[in-house]
């Protein structure tokens, strides 16, 4: 197959239900050599957070001389997105010769659209024989299909609740789920809070023998001013003050704090990490869509730059894309929203999948928007922008707008705005993926 052949091959695959469970994954590997048998992993799980930790360490990482691949979901705007080695996507040969290996190898055998995705990452790292991987869980953790995996570390971010038809309708039920990634004797890095959940995680780690790592308990991140920070973990470990930021957000603190802590462990194990390739990495730390702000001029839509600090207000705009698409994650951006990012006014483009819980949701992130502008990305699960507002309170409904399209969703926000103002993007990462290949161009050139 060549690249256009391949993606609509993968693209076909999504008329295909998620399916939960490791026996076909396992089955499949079996029968191209085993890759993973072969390579080093970084497991990471979590219900937020994940993408932003798991881009702190590959930043480290490469920083400090290793060869690392990078396995994430979803993608913004195209699925190359999700394989990396250092900080270069996936070419179109490499995933077409991948894919075709893969669709070679299935003999009549189904796959679903993430057993494939997880079968070409594993193989085409194996092929280029990294040192270490990143892996990050698509969903849950237990019968996720990256489980077939034994990891240097292990991580679980944090636990909220969200995909509760794949994995409870509780906090305890969710958690059981994501500690499935725990292997025994294998440590595992944590940055979740609440009882319930910590509770199945401690009992996890002790059947297991799986040493635990807590934030706030055996290391912490701490804010020192904007855009500064410290990270100290326990006796005898790092204790690093006045550190940069790459990612916006308070939150980021204590992603970058888990991510610290997961690459002190690795230092442990013999890899080279020093605090001052810690030093040097963080401020270069980037996650595309996730809390990214910039400013673009108008009318032409180009970045603006240090030498344009000086521009007139109606000659730029300011935006600020959020993958946030749960409560959880919502109440991360709201939080931010209040400690950082002045502004006149706040202009919210925002759309939401159908089966989240887009209610509460928008709930949580109303009251901090002068106007919300209701749109639909282009996918069947999306929202539509009438059902969006029919979850609106009475009072807040004179301040919503909506749009057909993104674009038009993205022009109303500019016509009412200038570089006072902020126009905030969030909600579902179809939108941000649609709204960032408009306002920036996509992630993959």
């Amino acid at each position: 197959m060549d690249y256009h052949e391949a993606w609509a091959f993968l693209d076909n695959l999504q008329f295909f239900k998620i399916k939960l469970g490791l026996d076909s994954m396992a089955a499949f590997l079996d029968g191209v050599g085993r890759p993973q048998e072969g390579l080093r992993f970084i497991h990471v799980a979590g219900t937020n957070g994940k993408g932003s930790v798991a881009a702190t360490m590959l930043t480290v990482l490469v920083e400090a001389g290793y060869r690392v691949g990078l396995y994430t979901s979803p993608h913004l705007s195209t699925v190359r997105e999700r394989f990396r080695i250092n900080h270069a996507y996936i070419s179109r040969e490499e995933f077409a010769q991948q894919a075709t290996r893969v669709k070679d190898s299935l003999a009549g055998q189904q796959i679903t659209y993430f057993e494939f995705t997880t079968a070409l990452a594993l193989l085409w790292f194996a092929q280029e024989e990294v040192d270490l991987v990143i892996l990050e869980v698509g969903l849950g953790g237990r019968l996720d299909a990256t489980n077939v995996i034994t990891p240097l570390v292990g991580v679980i971010t944090n636990i909220a609740m969200d995909h509760e038809a794949y994995l409870g309708h509780t906090l305890t039920a969710v958690a059981w789920e994501k500690a499935g990634i725990i292997k025994l004797g294998v440590p595992l890095v944590s940055g979740l809070s609440g009882e319930e959940p910590l509770a199945v995680v401690r009992e996890r780690c002790t059947e297991l023998a799986a040493p635990l790592f807590l934030l706030g308990r055996d290391f912490q991140g701490e804010v020192k001013g904007e855009g500064e920070w410290s990270y100290r973990s326990w006796e005898e470990g790092w204790n690093l003050p006045c550190l940069g930021l790459g990612l916006a957000g308070r939150y980021q603190v204590d992603n970058a704090a888990v991510a610290l802590a997961t690459l002190e462990i690795l230092a442990g194990q013999g890899f080279g990490i020093t605090p001052d390739v810690v030093r040097r990495a963080l401020p270069k730390v980037k996650w595309p869509g996730r809390m990214e702000y910039f400013r673009l001029t108008e009318p032409d839509l180009q970045p603006v730059d240090s030498s344009d600090i000086g521009r007139a207000p109606d000659q730029y705009r300011r935006y600020l894309l959020d993958g946030a698409h749960n409560p959880a994650g919502v109440q991360a951006l709201a939080a931010t929203l209040t400690s950082m990012f002045d502004r006149r006014r706040l202009i919210m483009v925002w759309a939401s999948m159908g089966d989240k819980d887009f209610g509460r949701s928008l709930a949580l992130i109303i009251p901090y928007c002068d106007q919300l502008i209701f749109t639909r990305p282009e996918s069947e699960r999306s929202a539509t922008p009438a059902q969006l507002l029919e979850n609106v309170p009475a009072k807040y409904r004179p301040h919503c707008r909506t749009a057909e399209s993104v674009g038009e969703a993205l022009t109303m926000a500019r016509r009412e705005t200038d570089g006072r103002d902020l126009i905030g993007v969030a909600g579902s990462l179809y939108l941000i993926g649609a709204a960032r290949e408009i306002l920036l161009g996509e992630p993959v050139p």
